[in-house]
């Protein structure tokens, strides 16, 4: 039963990795590509948005990485491990590094666009939704994080009193 529900787990990681991926590959070139034939006078702005967003999804994809490994602990019955403790804190770190650039990249997109009349509503509140996601996310690794060490430090008592 839970080698099936980790299963599960890990194809959910796959199903949330495949779309980002292909993101990456087709759809912010083509982002870019038409955005700088539909406002060639912003056309420079191509090379400097696909550069940030894939430093944006790098620690994304560093996160998901680590999800696989903590379910791969969680299969070996490793799951009570400072192995485990340690992914998740870079799942933490993750999160709040991904919330970081959104942030600086609305901050961004309001700075450039303060003087022209284009409309940025759709922009920030996508970002904003990533935003608020990504430190969901952050917070509950770092809440598992330290229910986790509270239980290895207990287990490990555990094992020292027997």
């Amino acid at each position: 039963m839970k080698h099936s529900s980790t299963l599960f787990l890990k194809l959910a990681v796959f199903l949330i990795g495949t779309p980002v991926l292909a993101l990456c590959i087709f759809g912010f070139p083509e982002m870019a590509t038409r955005d700088a034939a539909t406002h060639p006078e912003t056309a420079y702005l191509q090379y400097p948005f696909l550069i940030c967003a894939y430093i944006t999804v790098t620690p994304f994809f560093f996160a998901l990485y680590q999800a696989l490994k903590l379910l791969k602990y969680i299969d070996q019955n490793k799951a009570f491990s400072e192995r485990s403790v340690k992914a998740l804190k870079y799942i933490k770190y993750c999160a709040i590094t991904i919330s970081i650039f959104v942030l600086t990249g609305l901050i961004s997109v309001m700075i450039l666009t303060a003087g022209t009349d284009e409309d940025t509503a759709g922009v920030i509140s996508l970002g904003s939704i990533v935003i608020f996601g990504s430190l969901v996310i952050a917070f509950f690794a770092a809440v598992l994080r330290r229910l986790l060490k509270e239980a290895i430090d207990i287990k490990s008592e555990n094992d020292l009193t027997v």
